[in-house]
């Protein structure tokens, strides 16, 4: 069975969880991760990760596991690129941020069945073939190879791996909208006084 194992730390501990192609979910054929509990197969507690954050699916024609964002405004960060939108493959050692949280592809299995053709076995001669001596060759003229200069290639940049978005988080209330700083968990909106429970993350660029 085609399988995907993750490991992260939440709250201290180290978890492991295992994703199968066809397991059962809130979200049949993909398992979705996130604060809310609600509608997240895998359920992280950390306030930067936002309440329906990112889900990993199968794909049976390109033989893969991908990862597709579904919060535009805090997206993922999977293998140091910012995952704005659609989905991206997954491999043995993919690292994934949400938020502040390190989640890590430890293992990809993936089941391939290779259609072996046995040739029939081909019937044994017993004739004797007459034995020929072998004819003297002419000797071979070497001819060195005039090779041409190798141009040379101009200096590749490597691209510096993008690190996590350096900004801060809010709770953007469900009511009016309005980001509270993460403290405002325990008390509600400021602005309206409407619970935050259900609230959900939003990255606020620095400056703003």
């Amino acid at each position: 069975m085609n399988a995907l194992t993750l490991q992260w730390n939440d709250a201290g501990q180290n978890r492991t969880q295992h994703i199968y192609e066809q397991q059962p979910s809130k979200n049949p054929g993909t398992v979705r991760i996130g604060r809310d509990p609600l509608r997240c197969d895998i359920v992280l507690t950390n306030l930067t990760v936002s309440g329906l954050h990112v889900e990993i699916f199968f794909d049976s024609q390109q033989q893969s596991f991908y990862i597709r964002n579904l919060r535009s405004q805090n997206p993922p960060l999977v293998d140091g690129q910012q995952l704005i939108q659609g989905e991206k493959p997954l491999n043995q050692g993919s690292i994934i941020y949400l938020g502040q949280v390190q989640l890590q592809v430890t293992a990809v299995n993936i089941n391939t069945i290779a259609a072996t053709v046995i040739a029939p076995p081909q019937p044994q001669s017993h004739q004797h073939q007459p034995v020929t001596p072998p004819q003297p060759q002419p000797p071979v003229h070497q001819h060195r190879a005039v090779t041409a200069p190798v141009p040379q290639r101009p200096p590749v940049h490597q691209h510096q791996p993008v690190t996590p978005a350096q900004g801060t988080y809010g709770l953007q209330c469900p009511k009016c909208h309005k980001v509270s700083p993460p403290e405002s968990l325990q008390v509600g909106c400021p602005w309206c006084g409407t619970s935050l429970a259900a609230a959900v993350s939003v990255l606020v660029a620095p400056g703003n």
